[in-house]
């Protein structure tokens, strides 16, 4: 039965038609603060739903403040892990929030962050491996948020660290992984090739370009991505409803760059 309600769990957060997925992530106040976006949260959630976002990501104490009693339905990802800039281990991810937890607040899947090439590794590898069992066995997706990131990663954004943390997440038993875009289609198709799940893209820091985004959502789609998992980029845009119907034209509609623009105007 576990692996019925992981199938029908799985559809509320990825397009059942196409096998991708549109998330948007929220759960940036606990690292950085109540940032411009996500100040009045029903709204925030309202934008994307109507933009056609398959789900969102956000922490356990805002599910109560983003429940909205009308308009249509959106998946509900409940964000495990936290830290903050205020730390001076802002990278040491620690567990807030348990499988169960999510669960009784109606969470559809849950979501894990873990940063590979650093100091405490060790401890969210570990936590990682706890939180895979408990969703393999109440029935719950995970999806992955995998970075390199710390002491001994040089560049993020490398291939090689890249494609390796996706296959870390694959391994570790997650059903999504979500990394950094490599920069091009022919990179990012490496890090596709080598992960045995669905791979969704971050959106990374604010954009000034329009046409940056949409390039780097088609270059990860056209690589064998299933999808992204952008926040600012969306949710602090001009017309976040907007900007997620241009994202998903290029996920789920096969469209063009240009056909994206045009839907921004």
């Amino acid at each position: 039965m576990t692996i019925l309600g992981k199938r029908i769990r799985m559809e509320r957060i990825i397009n059942r038609n196409t096998g991708k997925a549109v998330i948007v992530p929220m759960d940036h106040g606990i690292s950085v603060g109540p940032i411009d976006g996500l100040i009045d949260m029903k709204t925030a959630i309202q934008n994307v739903a109507e933009g056609g976002a398959n789900a969102i990501v956000e922490h356990k104490g805002l599910v109560e403040a983003g429940h909205r009693k009308k308009g249509g339905d959106i998946g509900l990802i409940i964000h495990l892990s936290g830290s903050t800039s205020l730390s001076m281990y802002p990278n040491a991810k620690t567990l807030v929030c348990s499988v169960e937890e999510a669960i009784k607040l109606g969470a559809d899947a849950i979501s894990i962050h873990v940063n590979l090439g650093n100091g405490q590794e060790r401890e969210m590898l570990n936590d990682f491996g706890k939180v895979a069992y408990d969703a393999r066995t109440w029935g719950m997706p995970l999806l992955a948020m995998m970075y390199p990131r710390g002491e001994k990663i040089k560049d993020e954004y490398d291939v090689e660290v890249v494609k390796h943390v996706a296959r870390v997440g694959s391994e570790m038993g997650a059903d999504i992984v979500k990394v950094s875009y490599t920069g091009s289609p022919e990179s990012f198709r490496k890090v596709t090739e080598g992960c045995n799940v669905p791979v969704v893209i971050a959106g990374g820091a604010k954009m000034d370009s329009d046409r940056d985004i949409l390039e780097m959502v088609r270059g990860a789609i056209e690589a064998g991505g299933s999808g992204v998992s952008i926040g600012r980029n969306v949710f602090q845009h001009r017309d976040p409803k907007r900007m997620v119907q241009a994202i998903s034209g290029i996920v789920h509609d096969g469209g063009s760059v240009d056909d994206g623009l045009r839907i921004l105007g």
